[in-house]
Parts: C-alpha cells; structure tokens; sequence
C-alpha cells in the first residue's frame, strides 16, 4: 500500500503538475521509507482524478503495445486426377495420382484417409498448411470430390492445383498455368462444371504424348508406362515436387518459370 501510493505521488507529478504541490510527505515518514510509520497525506487526490489517471495509463499501453490481428491462413489443395482399382495403377491417365504420391512421400503427408470421395491428406510444405486429394469417382466424376472439399474448408480457387495427364504435351514435359478450358479432358470438364464453370485455378499438365499410329486414344490413356518412360518419368517427378515447393512458397510466377524452362532427362544426359 505504501509502495502504491508512493507510485501515485511519483506519477501525479509528472502527468498532473497543478496537483502534485497538494500531496506533501513529512520527510521522516516519506512513504520511500519501506519501514517508517504510515502518515496520513494532508490532501489526497479526488476519485476522479485518480479515475483520469487509470484511464490515461490504459489508453497509453493500448498505443505501446496494440494486439496484431490475426488472419486465417487457408490451406492450398492440390488435387491428382485418375481412376481407382487395381487395373489402373501405373497407366497414362494416373500421373496425377503418381504426382501427388510423389509430393506425398517427399513432405511426409499421410494419404491413408479417405474423405469427400477421396484419398486425402493434410500437412504442410515449408509453413503452408495444405491438403492432399485423388478423388476416387472416377476421372468422369472428380469434380463431385473437388467441388465438395473447396466448399467445405471455403478453398479460394487460386489456392487448387489441380494435376492432370495431357495428350497434347510431349511425354514427361509439364506445363503450370494459372487458369484455362478444360482442353477436352473430361476430369478438368468435370471440375470446372462443379466450380459453377469457373477456370480460375492453377493447373499442371504432365505430358503423356500422342497414342501410336491410328491407336484410340481411350485405349492409349489406359496402357501403362514402358520401363524407360517409367525411369523418365520418375524425373519429372521430381521437377514436380520441386514446382509445388516453389509454388506455394515464392508465388505463381517463379514456379511457372522454372516449370516451364525445364529441360526433359534426356536433354540432361
């Protein structure tokens, strides 16, 4: 208490100075004097005087130190394309699924749930929190598991990256685009349909190449890689990784650099 209404005295005479002539301590029974005897002050300040005071110290420690609002971060979705069941492990049109086991395996993401239709899950990269999809509808349907998740976790498109396999790149060459159609492939269609027809997302497109000869192209999409494509394959899967990592880490534009002045293996070798 003494030591209160020493910092009362000391305060008032800085902040107050028509008051501070008012408040008198005897000398021999200064309040400083842990020990001495408690005196009465021959005038002490008015209530709201003292309210003033409270008022002015609270208001100068919300300039000090104002709290930092925080803001929600929303996660990234990124999304391979491909159809479920055994037959169709290792074939043309599941390199997105390849892809996000690669991004999977190299964050060390679980993949073992199964939510909205889906393989699913969540982690970071760097400290991004992101969340991990291969819609098991069928290729026809993905956009049924899609469209669900960006609903539910309120995902701004620019922040889903959707991969998928295209005809019309040369094999394991990539392309990182901000938004476009869906090129005729029927898992983008699906996609796009339940976005309410809005193509403004990110894409990467990993090349499969064109089917031999007159060869269909249905029929191509479900052949599997040959045991050299396999290993090729297996680089731009790295490179992949890497995009995402730049992606989401440095922005759009440095990850489309470096994913579209890649060189292929083969050129490296």
């Amino acid at each position: 208490m003494k030591f209160a209404n020493t910092l009362t005295a000391s305060i008032s005479a800085v902040r107050f100075p028509n008051i501070h002539h008012s408040i008198r301590f005897p000398l021999k029974h200064s309040p400083l004097c842990c020990w001495g005897r408690r005196t009465r002050m021959s005038r002490s300040p008015s209530n709201s005087t003292i309210r003033n005071f409270s008022s002015s110290i609270s208001n100068e420690e919300s300039l000090v130190s104002p709290k930092p609002k925080q803001q929600q971060q929303h996660p990234w979705l990124i999304v391979g394309l491909g159809n479920p069941g055994k037959q169709y492990n290792g074939t043309r049109h599941n390199v997105g699924f390849e892809m996000v086991d690669a991004i999977a395996e190299a964050e060390g993401i679980s993949m073992s749930s199964v939510n909205f239709k889906a393989h699913f899950g969540k982690g970071f990269i760097g400290n991004v929190p992101v969340m991990l999809a291969k819609p098991q509808t069928f290729m026809n349907a993905s956009g049924q598991s899609v469209g669900s998740i960006v609903s539910y976790y309120k995902i701004p498109l620019k922040q889903v990256l959707v991969i998928f396999d295209d005809l019309d790149l040369p094999f394991s060459k990539m392309r990182l685009l901000p938004k476009g159609g869906h090129g005729g492939h029927n898992g983008m269609r699906s996609i796009i349909d339940h976005f309410k027809g809005s193509r403004e997302f990110p894409r990467l497109r990993i090349g499969i190449g064109r089917p031999p000869g007159k060869m269909d192209s249905v029929n191509f999409v479900l052949r599997p890689f040959s045991k050299q494509e396999r290993q090729e394959l297996g680089f731009t899967f790295q490179q992949g990784v890497e995009a995402v990592r730049i992606l989401l880490l440095e922005g759009f534009n440095k990850a489309a650099t470096f994913v579209n002045t890649a060189k292929p293996m083969e050129q490296l070798s």
